[in-house]
């Protein structure tokens, strides 16, 4: 998934940095890799602090605009990594985060949700963003969340089909994780 966050933020990186006259132009890849990393790492730091609330909105796909407050917040922190990573003016940090996260995490969820499109999955989207540190996330998930209404289609199993009918659903599918979780 890194590899697809990281084509998608050179796909973004275009305008946003390389035609960006306050990058300067020996920057512009590893401002590029920085962004879709640190993009990457937000994400994950999300789930590892419980806000599936936010991470599941983010997940519902077309709202992953500049007002969406997880939005915000990831925006804030890639900018600031990449202030203090390259010592570029945080005008110009939070321009780049401004611009490119929005059309990458736009463009990842919708390939991911895309049937059509090969080599995204949002399954693999979300056992990236939960991490190491919970991994066996959607394994607890699947095992015990039929206990506590996940099972959204009645099948008898818990799986991101129902993950993405639960996040259609009131309360979302970060309400019932947090339910589940005791968040």
């Amino acid at each position: 998934m890194l590899d697809q966050l990281t084509q998608l933020a050179k796909q973004f990186g275009q305008e946003a940095v390389v035609n960006n006259k306050a990058i300067p132009n020996e920057l512009n890849e590893s401002i590029v890799n920085e962004t879709g990393n640190s993009l990457m790492a937000g994400l994950q730091k999300m789930a590892s602090e419980g806000n599936f609330e936010q991470l599941a909105g983010l997940l519902q796909g077309n709202n992953a605009n500049a007002s969406n407050p997880a939005v915000k917040d990831l925006v804030n922190q890639v900018s600031g990594n990449l202030g203090q990573k390259f010592n570029i003016d945080s005008n110009a940090a939070n321009g780049v985060a401004s611009n490119m996260i929005p059309q990458i995490l736009g463009s990842l969820i919708g390939n991911a949700k895309d049937p059509n499109v090969k080599g995204f999955e949002m399954s693999d989207l979300v056992n990236a963003i939960s991490g190491s540190g919970n991994s066996g996330l959607m394994e607890a998930v699947s095992k015990y969340g039929g206990q506590f209404g996940l099972d959204q289609n009645n099948d008898g199993k818990v799986d991101m089909q129902d993950a993405m009918a639960a996040v259609t659903k009131k309360g979302g599918l970060g309400g019932l994780l947090g339910k589940f979780l005791g968040k």
